[in-house]
């Protein structure tokens, strides 16, 4: 056996109702690789079954048997962090609604500003992203657009 700590019953209860349940697919996997461990399927196999290293698999178990359930999920920071912080997106908003159509503009105040080089598309994900779409343009600030028309009607 490859555990240090058996898996005792209410964990093995609680690992196959992982397995079977959990929204991640990651998490599922390491649940069912401890519990074919505890039936005594051997590291080759599991390797073959997973389709990953051994390494991989001794992580999972020295996750399992340091943190216990914790262990099979991913900790947090994983991945690539965000290109903006809340405040950039604040001003890109800002913007964007002063000039909804220009975003190669706000792209070159982001440079002069920040001195991070982006995209068009990476503008659009931000806007997106704080829930800013138009159905006239395809990618600026609806609600621009409706305040510039009040503004309009207020003026006529």
């Amino acid at each position: 056996m490859i555990l240090i700590r058996d898996i005792n019953y209410l964990s093995g209860k609680l690992l196959y109702r992982i397995y079977r349940e959990s929204q991640h697919n990651q998490v599922r996997q390491r649940a069912h690789c401890l519990i074919l461990i505890n039936q005594g399927v051997k590291i080759k196999e599991l390797q073959e079954i997973f389709q990953v290293s051994r390494k991989t698999i001794y992580n999972w178990i020295n996750s399992w048997e340091s943190e216990g359930v914790l262990g099979l999920y991913n900790k947090k920071g994983r991945g690539r962090k965000q290109t903006f912080n809340l405040e950039q997106k604040k001003q890109i908003k800002l913007w964007v609604e002063e000039e909804p159509r220009q975003l190669k503009q706000t792209a070159q105040k982001i440079e002069n500003k920040w001195g991070i080089k982006t995209s068009t598309q990476t503008i659009k994900r931000v806007l997106k992203e704080m829930r800013m779409t138009c159905t006239v343009c395809g990618e600026a600030c609806l609600e621009s657009l409706k305040a510039k028309n009040t503004k309009i009607k207020k003026q006529n």
